[in-house]
């Protein structure tokens, strides 16, 4: 089947805020890249992320700041956490580390946008689209096509369930 990748653009949420509130001249920091979508587990072996994960040179470009930080498990261990990191119970061998969360960007694919925290991942992996921002924007993952398409359950346009 292989992997699915999209083009994305993303931009620093906090220069939009800025420029509407008039405390800012320059446009805001903006960058157009491409990103790897996160395959439903379902139906294939997805990388199993959950978030908007952005390569560190792209979260400098931007200039985005750390907010926090968020306790998680991956599924490989390209990212290895710290050796004093518990062992996850699942018996899996695989230890829970911390990631730092960034300030939010405007996240535009095919015409749909969102505002999402960015979680950084090295310039050595892909910047990944997971599953939240996917629902976000009403897409779904087209496996036989390698492509995004808009959800075909929503006849009428993008839509947003909020139940």
């Amino acid at each position: 089947m292989g992997k699915v990748v999209t083009k994305i653009k993303v931009q620093n949420w906090a220069d939009v805020e800025m420029l509407a509130a008039g405390h800012r001249k320059d446009p805001p920091r903006v960058l157009e890249t491409e990103a790897l979508v996160d395959l439903p587990a379902a139906r294939q072996a997805g990388t199993g992320a959950v978030f908007l994960y952005l390569q560190a040179a792209v979260v400098r470009q931007l200039g985005l700041r750390p907010v926090g930080e968020k306790h998680s498990r991956t599924m490989s261990d390209r990212m290895d956490p710290p050796a004093w990191a518990p062992v996850c119970r699942a018996g899996t061998g695989r230890r829970a580390g911390k990631r730092t969360v960034f300030s939010p960007v405007d996240l535009e694919i095919q015409g749909r946008a969102h505002r999402f925290d960015v979680i950084e991942v090295p310039d050595t992996l892909p910047n990944i689209v997971g599953q939240i921002p996917l629902e976000a924007l009403d897409w779904v993952v087209d496996l036989r096509n390698q492509k995004l398409i808009p959800n075909p359950e929503h006849k009428r346009g993008e839509l947003c369930d909020e139940f």
